[in-house]
Protein backbone atom coordinates (compact mmCIF):
# COMPACT_ATOMS: atom_id res chain seq x y z
CA UNK A 1 0.00 0.00 0.00
CA UNK A 2 1.42 3.57 -0.57
CA UNK A 3 1.06 5.58 2.91
CA UNK A 4 0.93 9.20 3.06
CA UNK A 5 2.02 11.67 5.79
CA UNK A 6 1.33 15.49 5.22
CA UNK A 7 2.33 17.99 7.19
CA UNK A 8 0.23 19.11 10.03
CA UNK A 9 -1.55 22.65 9.64
CA UNK A 10 -3.41 23.23 12.53
CA UNK A 11 -2.21 26.39 14.07
CA UNK A 12 0.57 25.10 16.40
CA UNK A 13 0.75 21.38 15.74
CA UNK A 14 4.50 20.25 15.48
CA UNK A 15 3.32 16.49 15.84
CA UNK A 16 3.80 13.86 13.06
CA UNK A 17 1.83 11.07 11.48
CA UNK A 18 4.88 9.30 11.34
CA UNK A 19 8.30 9.46 13.18
CA UNK A 20 11.43 7.71 10.91
CA UNK A 21 11.43 4.90 13.04
CA UNK A 22 7.68 4.04 12.29
CA UNK A 23 8.42 4.50 8.51
CA UNK A 24 11.06 1.67 8.83
CA UNK A 25 8.14 -0.32 10.19
CA UNK A 26 6.02 0.30 7.21
CA UNK A 27 8.57 -0.23 4.45
CA UNK A 28 9.67 -3.42 6.14
CA UNK A 29 6.30 -4.46 5.53
CA UNK A 30 6.78 -4.21 2.09
CA UNK A 31 4.68 -0.59 1.75
CA UNK A 32 5.70 2.81 0.39
CA UNK A 33 5.75 5.44 2.12
CA UNK A 34 5.12 9.25 1.10
CA UNK A 35 6.29 12.21 3.41
CA UNK A 36 5.92 15.44 2.35
CA UNK A 37 9.20 17.63 2.42
CA UNK A 38 9.19 19.14 6.01
CA UNK A 39 6.84 17.04 8.00
CA UNK A 40 8.75 16.20 11.03
CA UNK A 41 10.63 19.44 11.24
CA UNK A 42 8.35 19.69 14.85
CA UNK A 43 10.05 16.66 16.15
CA UNK A 44 13.75 17.41 14.56
CA UNK A 45 13.19 15.08 11.93
CA UNK A 46 15.02 16.18 8.25
CA UNK A 47 13.95 15.07 5.39
CA UNK A 48 17.20 12.80 5.04
CA UNK A 49 16.31 11.13 8.12
CA UNK A 50 13.28 9.81 6.18
CA UNK A 51 14.84 8.86 3.73
CA UNK A 52 17.29 6.89 5.27
CA UNK A 53 14.26 5.27 6.82
CA UNK A 54 13.37 4.40 3.05
CA UNK A 55 10.69 6.79 2.53
CA UNK A 56 10.00 9.17 -0.62
CA UNK A 57 9.58 12.60 -0.17
CA UNK A 58 6.52 14.93 -1.75
CA UNK A 59 6.32 18.04 -2.43
CA UNK A 60 3.53 19.24 -1.59
CA UNK A 61 0.74 17.99 0.72
CA UNK A 62 -1.70 18.05 -2.61
CA UNK A 63 0.64 15.53 -4.00
CA UNK A 64 0.36 13.07 -0.89
CA UNK A 65 -3.74 13.29 -0.99
CA UNK A 66 -3.90 12.59 -4.54
CA UNK A 67 -1.46 9.46 -4.70
CA UNK A 68 -1.67 7.73 -1.36
CA UNK A 69 -4.04 4.83 -0.55
CA UNK A 70 -3.85 5.46 3.53
CA UNK A 71 -3.17 9.18 4.52
CA UNK A 72 -1.62 8.78 8.31
CA UNK A 73 -2.14 11.79 10.17
CA UNK A 74 -2.17 13.22 14.06
CA UNK A 75 -4.96 15.80 14.23
CA UNK A 76 -8.07 15.99 12.07
CA UNK A 77 -8.05 17.25 8.79
CA UNK A 78 -8.80 20.52 8.04
CA UNK A 79 -11.64 21.93 5.71
CA UNK A 80 -8.81 22.72 2.79
CA UNK A 81 -7.80 18.85 3.28
CA UNK A 82 -11.42 17.55 3.27
CA UNK A 83 -12.17 17.74 -0.34
CA UNK A 84 -8.47 16.11 -0.92
CA UNK A 85 -10.00 13.10 0.45
CA UNK A 86 -11.57 10.64 -1.90
CA UNK A 87 -13.16 7.50 -2.25
CA UNK A 88 -11.83 3.92 -1.19
CA UNK A 89 -9.06 6.43 0.57
CA UNK A 90 -8.57 5.52 4.37
CA UNK A 91 -7.57 8.26 6.58
CA UNK A 92 -6.15 7.10 9.87
CA UNK A 93 -6.39 10.00 12.51
CA UNK A 94 -7.51 11.89 15.41
CA UNK A 95 -10.99 12.90 14.13
CA UNK A 96 -12.93 14.29 17.20
CA UNK A 97 -16.54 14.65 14.95
CA UNK A 98 -19.16 15.24 18.06
CA UNK A 99 -18.92 18.32 18.16
CA UNK A 100 -17.63 19.08 14.52
CA UNK A 101 -20.52 18.64 11.94
CA UNK A 102 -18.72 20.44 9.33
CA UNK A 103 -15.40 18.41 9.81
CA UNK A 104 -18.15 15.44 9.52
CA UNK A 105 -20.07 16.54 6.83
CA UNK A 106 -16.77 17.00 5.06
CA UNK A 107 -15.70 13.50 5.22
CA UNK A 108 -19.14 12.04 4.66
CA UNK A 109 -19.16 13.78 1.33
CA UNK A 110 -15.61 12.79 0.51
CA UNK A 111 -16.33 9.20 0.88
CA UNK A 112 -13.51 7.85 2.37
CA UNK A 113 -12.45 5.44 4.93
CA UNK A 114 -12.04 7.28 8.12
CA UNK A 115 -10.71 5.47 11.50
CA UNK A 116 -10.59 8.06 14.39
CA UNK A 117 -7.85 6.77 17.07
CA UNK A 118 -9.67 8.24 19.89
CA UNK A 119 -12.49 5.42 19.11
CA UNK A 120 -10.20 2.10 18.60
CA UNK A 121 -10.59 -0.11 21.50
CA UNK A 122 -8.94 -2.87 23.10
CA UNK A 123 -9.32 -6.07 24.65
CA UNK A 124 -9.73 -4.44 28.50
CA UNK A 125 -12.55 -1.77 27.31
CA UNK A 126 -9.39 0.78 26.80
CA UNK A 127 -8.80 3.32 24.19
CA UNK A 128 -5.37 2.40 23.40
CA UNK A 129 -4.36 5.09 20.84
CA UNK A 130 -6.53 7.90 22.80
CA UNK A 131 -4.16 6.43 25.97
CA UNK A 132 -0.72 8.24 25.35
CA UNK A 133 -1.88 11.28 24.67
CA UNK A 134 -3.99 11.21 27.53
CA UNK A 135 -1.15 11.51 29.63
CA UNK A 136 0.67 13.91 27.85
CA UNK A 137 -2.41 16.23 28.21
CA UNK A 138 -3.03 15.09 31.62
CA UNK A 139 0.50 15.92 33.11
CA UNK A 140 0.30 19.28 30.77
CA UNK A 141 -2.68 20.57 32.28
CA UNK A 142 -0.79 20.95 36.10
CA UNK A 143 1.51 22.83 33.99
CA UNK A 144 -0.82 25.16 32.07
CA UNK A 145 -3.04 25.26 35.70
CA UNK A 146 0.47 26.65 37.08
CA UNK A 147 1.19 28.92 34.67
CA UNK A 148 -2.21 30.53 34.65
CA UNK A 149 -2.12 31.43 38.13
CA UNK A 150 0.71 33.16 38.01
CA UNK A 151 0.12 36.91 38.69
CA UNK A 152 2.37 38.41 35.68
CA UNK A 153 -0.44 35.48 33.55
CA UNK A 154 -3.53 37.19 34.84
CA UNK A 155 -3.76 34.51 38.04
CA UNK A 156 -4.40 35.09 41.64
CA UNK A 157 -0.53 34.86 42.24
CA UNK A 158 -0.72 31.21 43.89
CA UNK A 159 1.83 28.43 43.89
CA UNK A 160 0.40 24.95 43.43
CA UNK A 161 2.13 23.34 46.02
CA UNK A 162 2.23 26.26 48.77
CA UNK A 163 5.22 26.73 50.91
CA UNK A 164 5.81 25.54 54.97
CA UNK A 165 3.39 28.10 56.60
CA UNK A 166 0.88 28.63 53.78
CA UNK A 167 -1.44 26.13 52.26
CA UNK A 168 -1.07 24.19 48.50
CA UNK A 169 -4.00 25.24 45.67
CA UNK A 170 -6.67 22.64 45.92
CA UNK A 171 -7.20 21.33 42.58
CA UNK A 172 -10.62 19.30 41.37
CA UNK A 173 -9.85 16.21 38.85
CA UNK A 174 -13.47 15.72 36.86
CA UNK A 175 -13.26 12.02 35.66
CA UNK A 176 -10.85 9.29 36.89
CA UNK A 177 -9.61 7.73 33.33
CA UNK A 178 -6.09 8.26 31.70
CA UNK A 179 -6.27 12.15 32.01
CA UNK A 180 -7.65 12.98 35.26
CA UNK A 181 -4.97 10.41 36.76
CA UNK A 182 -1.95 11.99 35.31
CA UNK A 183 -3.48 15.35 35.92
CA UNK A 184 -3.54 14.37 39.89
CA UNK A 185 -0.12 12.49 39.90
CA UNK A 186 1.50 15.61 38.68
CA UNK A 187 -0.57 17.86 41.26
CA UNK A 188 0.13 15.32 44.37
CA UNK A 189 3.90 15.60 43.01
CA UNK A 190 3.36 19.47 42.98
CA UNK A 191 2.08 19.48 46.64
CA UNK A 192 -1.44 20.32 45.63
CA UNK A 193 -4.54 19.02 47.47
CA UNK A 194 -6.24 16.99 45.37
CA UNK A 195 -9.44 15.65 44.89
CA UNK A 196 -10.77 13.20 41.71
CA UNK A 197 -14.86 13.03 41.03
CA UNK A 198 -16.03 9.89 38.79
CA UNK A 199 -19.58 8.27 38.79
CA UNK A 200 -18.49 4.61 39.15
CA UNK A 201 -18.00 3.52 42.70
CA UNK A 202 -15.34 0.87 41.39
CA UNK A 203 -12.88 3.34 39.57
CA UNK A 204 -13.12 5.60 42.71
CA UNK A 205 -12.17 2.25 44.76
CA UNK A 206 -9.06 1.65 42.75
CA UNK A 207 -8.51 5.08 42.86
CA UNK A 208 -7.97 5.45 46.28
CA UNK A 209 -5.77 2.10 46.36
CA UNK A 210 -3.27 3.83 43.46
CA UNK A 211 -2.90 6.74 45.39
CA UNK A 212 -2.50 5.46 48.85
CA UNK A 213 -4.50 8.15 50.37
CA UNK A 214 -2.88 11.19 48.94
CA UNK A 215 -6.11 12.22 47.11
CA UNK A 216 -9.34 12.30 48.20
CA UNK A 217 -12.25 11.11 45.99
CA UNK A 218 -15.80 11.59 45.48
CA UNK A 219 -18.47 10.39 43.81
CA UNK A 220 -19.53 12.81 40.83
CA UNK A 221 -23.29 13.66 42.17
CA UNK A 222 -24.32 17.55 41.66
CA UNK A 223 -23.81 18.11 45.33
CA UNK A 224 -20.09 16.46 45.46
CA UNK A 225 -19.30 18.12 42.01
CA UNK A 226 -20.91 22.04 43.46
CA UNK A 227 -18.46 20.87 46.62
CA UNK A 228 -15.30 20.35 45.22
CA UNK A 229 -15.50 22.82 41.90
CA UNK A 230 -16.47 26.11 44.14
CA UNK A 231 -14.03 25.17 46.76
CA UNK A 232 -11.28 24.76 43.96
CA UNK A 233 -8.20 26.67 42.81
CA UNK A 234 -7.94 24.63 39.80
CA UNK A 235 -10.51 22.33 37.94
CA UNK A 236 -9.31 20.01 35.01
CA UNK A 237 -11.80 18.53 32.94
CA UNK A 238 -11.15 15.17 32.04
CA UNK A 239 -14.26 13.44 31.09
CA UNK A 240 -14.81 11.39 27.98
CA UNK A 241 -17.64 9.78 26.32
CA UNK A 242 -16.24 7.86 23.39
CA UNK A 243 -17.20 9.08 20.25
CA UNK A 244 -19.61 11.67 21.75
CA UNK A 245 -19.80 15.48 23.00
CA UNK A 246 -18.48 15.38 26.43
CA UNK A 247 -21.26 16.06 29.25
CA UNK A 248 -21.70 19.94 30.09
CA UNK A 249 -20.71 19.48 33.95
CA UNK A 250 -20.33 22.98 34.52
CA UNK A 251 -23.05 25.44 34.03
CA UNK A 252 -22.45 28.69 33.50
CA UNK A 253 -24.46 29.55 36.71
CA UNK A 254 -21.17 27.50 38.36
CA UNK A 255 -18.58 30.29 37.43
CA UNK A 256 -20.11 32.66 39.68
CA UNK A 257 -20.04 30.65 42.63
CA UNK A 258 -16.57 29.34 42.06
CA UNK A 259 -13.11 31.29 43.18
CA UNK A 260 -12.15 34.67 41.81
CA UNK A 261 -9.10 33.79 38.95
CA UNK A 262 -9.63 30.23 39.36
CA UNK A 263 -8.31 27.94 36.27
CA UNK A 264 -10.35 25.71 34.38
CA UNK A 265 -8.33 23.03 32.58
CA UNK A 266 -10.65 21.86 29.76
CA UNK A 267 -9.15 18.88 28.38
CA UNK A 268 -12.29 17.61 27.20
CA UNK A 269 -11.97 20.09 24.49
CA UNK A 270 -11.33 18.55 21.48
CA UNK A 271 -15.00 16.32 22.21
CA UNK A 272 -16.94 20.13 22.71
CA UNK A 273 -15.62 20.82 26.44
CA UNK A 274 -16.80 19.57 29.99
CA UNK A 275 -18.07 23.87 30.90
CA UNK A 276 -20.72 25.29 28.53
CA UNK A 277 -18.47 28.38 28.50
CA UNK A 278 -15.76 26.23 27.12
CA UNK A 279 -14.46 27.41 23.70
CA UNK A 280 -11.39 25.71 21.88
CA UNK A 281 -8.03 27.95 22.07
CA UNK A 282 -4.69 27.36 20.96
CA UNK A 283 -1.06 26.89 21.90
CA UNK A 284 -0.75 31.05 20.80
CA UNK A 285 -3.52 32.56 22.90
CA UNK A 286 -4.53 29.65 25.22
CA UNK A 287 -6.90 31.30 28.13
CA UNK A 288 -9.59 33.68 28.59
CA UNK A 289 -11.59 34.59 31.33
CA UNK A 290 -15.85 34.20 31.80
CA UNK A 291 -16.98 35.57 34.74
CA UNK A 292 -13.62 35.89 36.76
CA UNK A 293 -12.84 32.04 35.86
CA UNK A 294 -9.70 31.42 33.65
CA UNK A 295 -10.05 28.96 30.77
CA UNK A 296 -7.58 26.93 29.45
CA UNK A 297 -9.14 24.84 26.43
CA UNK A 298 -6.08 24.44 23.96
CA UNK A 299 -7.49 21.80 21.77
CA UNK A 300 -4.18 20.21 20.67
CA UNK A 301 -2.50 20.12 24.42
CA UNK A 302 0.35 17.41 23.65
CA UNK A 303 1.46 19.31 19.88
CA UNK A 304 3.24 21.65 22.09
CA UNK A 305 5.65 18.79 23.46
CA UNK A 306 5.64 17.09 19.55
CA UNK A 307 8.78 14.97 20.27
CA UNK A 308 7.48 13.42 23.52
CA UNK A 309 3.67 13.38 22.07
CA UNK A 310 4.62 12.22 18.21
CA UNK A 311 7.19 8.42 19.84
CA UNK A 312 4.44 7.93 22.09
CA UNK A 313 1.60 8.02 19.44
CA UNK A 314 3.63 6.13 17.42
CA UNK A 315 3.88 3.64 19.57
CA UNK A 316 1.11 2.73 20.45
CA UNK A 317 -0.77 3.47 16.45
CA UNK A 318 2.11 1.16 14.86
CA UNK A 319 0.42 -2.16 15.15
CA UNK A 320 -3.02 -0.43 14.08
CA UNK A 321 -1.88 1.13 11.33
CA UNK A 322 0.23 -1.20 9.76
CA UNK A 323 -2.86 -3.64 9.98
CA UNK A 324 -4.90 -1.33 8.00
CA UNK A 325 -1.65 -0.78 5.39
CA UNK A 326 -0.76 -5.08 5.20
CA UNK A 327 -5.02 -5.95 4.40
CA UNK A 328 -7.04 -2.80 4.14
CA UNK A 329 -10.48 -2.70 5.42
CA UNK A 330 -10.41 -6.43 5.09
CA UNK A 331 -8.61 -5.32 8.73
CA UNK A 332 -11.28 -3.67 9.97
CA UNK A 333 -13.89 -6.46 9.31
CA UNK A 334 -11.22 -8.91 10.97
CA UNK A 335 -11.05 -6.77 14.03
CA UNK A 336 -13.60 -5.30 16.27
CA UNK A 337 -11.26 -2.91 17.88
CA UNK A 338 -10.68 -1.39 14.98
CA UNK A 339 -14.24 -1.68 13.63
CA UNK A 340 -14.94 0.06 16.61
CA UNK A 341 -12.29 3.08 15.25
CA UNK A 342 -14.14 3.36 12.29
CA UNK A 343 -16.48 6.26 12.13
CA UNK A 344 -17.18 6.97 8.96
CA UNK A 345 -17.33 5.30 5.46
CA UNK A 346 -18.27 5.44 2.01
CA UNK A 347 -20.29 8.66 3.32
CA UNK A 348 -22.28 6.73 6.18
CA UNK A 349 -21.95 7.22 9.82
CA UNK A 350 -20.50 3.98 11.48
CA UNK A 351 -19.97 4.74 14.91
CA UNK A 352 -23.36 5.00 17.33
CA UNK A 353 -21.87 7.61 19.74
CA UNK A 354 -21.48 10.10 16.34
CA UNK A 355 -24.53 8.94 15.36
CA UNK A 356 -26.25 9.70 18.49
CA UNK A 357 -24.33 12.88 18.85
CA UNK A 358 -25.17 14.22 14.98
CA UNK A 359 -28.49 13.04 14.90
CA UNK A 360 -27.54 11.53 11.55
CA UNK A 361 -28.17 7.51 10.81
CA UNK A 362 -25.86 5.08 12.16
CA UNK A 363 -24.89 1.91 9.86
CA UNK A 364 -23.06 -1.00 11.31
CA UNK A 365 -19.33 -0.78 10.22
CA UNK A 366 -19.32 -3.68 8.86
CA UNK A 367 -22.51 -3.95 7.18
CA UNK A 368 -21.13 -0.58 5.87
CA UNK A 369 -17.60 -2.20 4.60
CA UNK A 370 -19.55 -5.63 3.53
CA UNK A 371 -21.86 -3.88 1.57
CA UNK A 372 -18.91 -1.51 -0.26
CA UNK A 373 -16.98 -5.05 -0.77
CA UNK A 374 -19.82 -6.76 -2.43
CA UNK A 375 -20.36 -3.72 -4.88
Amino acid sequence: MLVGVPKEIKPQEYRVGLTPGAVREYVHHGHTVLIQSGAGAGIGAADEAYRAAGAQIAATAEEIFAKAEMVVKVKEPQPSEWPQLRPGQILFTYLHLAPDPEQTQGLLKSGCTAVAYETVTDPRGGLPLLAPMSEVAGRLALEAAGAALRKPAGGPGLLLGGVPGVPPAKVAVLGGGVVGIHAARMAVGLGAEVSILDRSLPRLRQLDDLFGGRVRTAYSSLEGLEREVFSADVVVGAVLVPGANAPKLITRPMLKRMKPGAVLVDVAIDQGGCAETSHATTHAEPTYVVDGVIHYCVANMPGAVPLTSSHALNNATLPFGLALADRGVEAILADRHLADGLNVHAGQITHPALAESTGLVYVAPHKALERKLAA
